[in-house]
């Protein structure tokens, strides 16, 4: 069993990992202190594999719980499907009084956690990830939002879960491309606090889906401790954690959801935040050369398409949440291990940066 605590004051919580949590779910979110009933919020492909178990589980501590199952895809992250889970969690009769679980990957704890933000002005919820980007990633931390067509995640909250509960396991089930896309935010915490976690990430198999608990728990610390000190990105802190995030959005958003997967977007976004790290903040060839290739260990992918043109990605960019009254701030490398904010990237940087990921 492990266990790491994000110290928030009064917004405290534990992430606990360990393999077969899943069958303790009701039992350690009784132990978190949640009460009243339960809305559990899961997709169309999570939902056939872990649904059942959460189920029996809660129902096991005593607890009423619903389900609620939406499209599975990045195109659920909307204001859409906010209204639709909302209206059934009143037409199944919540209320202030519940909580909801968010069983599933990223989109499933984004959009489940933007609805526990909003309804009724916002209600407790518990995160139970079950990709490695959930995992080591966007489970913790509190952000919470849907898209527009505009762009990612720009509609949102801050609102921390009460626990999250990570069972390795359930990765055993993902599709292959779904499991190594993760690898993408694994690879962007080595890069930014952990350079000997890269030695780690050489060794392992992408096609070996038994992850460590220690390994994703390694990853959670560095997410943790980061969201310590810059709970809602004020200082500049929680920025490092958008390495490879901003031109990866541009990309993402400049397709219909769901054709790139996130980490893909990330892994793109990261060669280009790579080459500008080289040209701007004195990144050694050599150690970009080392993430590039551990990216193509994982088969993500480093070649944009020729059809996504850099002026449409630059239109997704100027709308990002990262660029703030117009001021643009990178994430980049100035050694392994160590990344930093740069507001002085001048604009006519950022298209061949782009470009460069055709090459």
């Amino acid at each position: 069993m492990n266990t790491v605590h994000v110290n928030l004051g009064s917004r405290s919580y534990d992430i606990i990992l360990a393999p077969g949590l899943l069958a303790e779910s009701g039992e350690r979110i009784q132990s978190a202190g949640l009460k009243g009933r339960a809305a559990i919020i899961t997709d169309s492909n999570v939902a056939p594999h872990y649904l059942e178990q959460v189920e029996a589980s809660l129902s096991d501590s005593g607890y009423d719980a619903t389900s609620h199952i939406f499209p599975a895809g990045e195109a659920s992250k909307s204001m859409t499907e906010t209204g639709k889970l909302s209206r059934e969690l009143i037409q199944a009769g919540h209320d202030r009084s519940s909580f909801i679980v968010a069983l599933g990957g990223g989109v499933t704890g984004d959009l489940a956690g933007f609805v526990a933000a909003i309804f009724y002005r916002g209600i407790p919820f518990v995160q139970i990830p079950t990709t490695i980007v959930s995992q080591v990633d966007s489970a913790v931390g509190g952000k919470t939002g849907v898209n527009a067509p505009e762009g990612k995640n720009l509609i949102g909250a801050f609102h921390q879960p009460r626990l999250v509960l990570v069972d390795p396991d359930t990765l055993l089930t993902l599709p292959g491309r779904e499991f190594r896309e993760g690898f993408a935010e694994v690879i962007k915490h080595a890069a930014i606090r952990d350079e000997a976690m890269l030695a780690d990430l050489e060794q392992f198999d992408p096609l070996n889906q038994n992850v460590p608990a220690e390994l994703i728990a390694r990853n959670v610390a560095i997410k943790a401790r980061v969201v310590e000190e810059d709970e809602q990105e004020t200082s500049g802190t929680r920025a490092l954690l958008n390495f490879g995030h901003t031109i990866g959005h541009g990309i993402e958003a400049s397709v219909p959801y769901g054709t790139l997967l996130h980490g893909e977007a990330i892994s793109l976004g990261i060669r280009a935040a790579l080459k500008l790290s080289e040209d701007h903040a004195g990144l050694p060839k050599e150690s970009s050369e080392r993430i590039l290739n551990l990216l193509a260990h994982y088969q993500l992918p480093l070649n944009l398409d020729k059809d996504i043109s850099t002026d449409l990605v630059l239109e997704k960019l100027s709308r990002d949440k990262k660029f703030s009254g117009g001021k643009r701030t990178f994430v980049l490398l100035d050694r392994l291990g160590n990344g930093i904010t740069c507001s002085t990237i001048p604009a006519e940087a950022i298209a061949p940066a782009i470009n460069f990921l055709r090459s």
